[in-house]
């Protein structure tokens, strides 16, 4: 609270997240590949969706609009119906929280509490460990920067860990669905949801 200013009554300086330089990699392969060479298979893809920006970004004279909330809501109904589940069944949520206020815009964006419940939600203790959520488990882009391009496949790391279960100090137990959510303003977002696949083989 004691940061410095940067836009008096809005915003301090670590509510916005630090931009860094860094690339990253990752393979993705089919089940049959994975197999072949013995590869894990624990964690799959269930469902994916990508968004843009629609007439509203830019009409609805709502700031929100132009942060991507319409973006990410959309993205996520698409993923929870193709997948066949709701909020409610996800476990863990790595979520791009570029800003403080981008973090309470999402929660509400992809349905983990209602639209206006975000404080509400915070102040329940619903978005981490012990509540009904836990969200950016590794620190999000507040903690460990913002890497542009590479911060979603960091974003992947982290849910794939978390559902093999090798998340050390961060885990959260029992996690079976893991739910992504990446956006770039001007504008697309991507929502990923990760399911832990139960082989008595993997």
């Amino acid at each position: 609270m004691a940061a410095p200013v940067m836009w008096p009554g809005v915003m301090t300086r670590l509510m916005a997240c630090p931009p860094t330089c860094g690339a990253a990699a990752a393979i993705i392969c089919s089940e049959d590949f994975a197999r072949r060479h013995g590869l894990d298979r624990s964690v799959r893809i269930a469902a994916q969706a990508m968004t843009t920006d629609g007439p509203e970004t830019f009409g609805a004279g709502d700031m929100r609009e132009v942060v991507g909330f319409s973006m990410a809501k959309a993205a996520a109904r698409q993923v929870y119906e193709s997948a066949g589940i709701g909020p409610k069944d996800v476990d863990v949520v790595e979520l791009h929280d570029c800003f403080a206020h981008n973090e309470l815009i999402s929660y509400e964006a992809l349905g983990l509490c209602p639209e206006g419940g975000a404080e509400q939600f915070v102040c329940d203790g619903d978005n981490t460990y012990g509540g009904a959520f836990v969200t950016n488990p590794s620190g999000g882009l507040l903690s460990k920067g913002h890497p542009l391009g590479a911060t979603g496949l960091a974003q992947c790391t982290e849910l794939v860990q978390q559902l093999r279960g090798t998340a050390d100090k961060r885990q959260v137990e029992g996690a079976r669905l893991a739910l992504q959510h990446n956006l770039g303003l001007g504008g697309a977002c991507v929502v990923t949801l990760y399911e832990r696949v139960e082989r008595s083989h993997a």
